[in-house]
């Protein structure tokens, strides 16, 4: 399944910044059982903007992860939590279908 959600800097802190906590709290996170990956893509056109899609086994993997097990992932995601705005695009089933090039 995939989380996605879109970040927005305030202003002041950078998508660079956000990055580094974003790297140092997912190698953690990546530990919990089902997680599956990582990724942010910069929005076109907006320089302050990332949609952030985090891959799992299962909607159950994801909703039994434990932030809190972590004192480093607690304080990334408070810093963050003053720094940017996130809006939940929602979870996603794996795709049913899907057209990939040839080769």
């Amino acid at each position: 399944m995939k989380y996605i959600f879109e970040v927005t800097m305030k202003p002041g802190f950078t998508v660079e910044e956000y990055a580094q906590g974003w790297l140092e709290a997912s190698r953690i996170i990546q530990e919990s059982a089902g997680a599956q990956g990582t990724y942010l893509h910069r929005k076109i056109g907006y320089p302050d903007t990332v949609l952030a899609i985090a891959h799992w086994q299962s909607k159950a993997h994801r909703d039994a992860k434990d932030d809190a097990r972590s004192e480093k992932v607690r304080a990334i995601l408070a810093r963050h939590a003053r720094v940017v705005s996130v809006s939940v695009v929602g979870e996603f089933e794996d795709p049913e279908w899907q057209v990939l090039p040839n080769g």
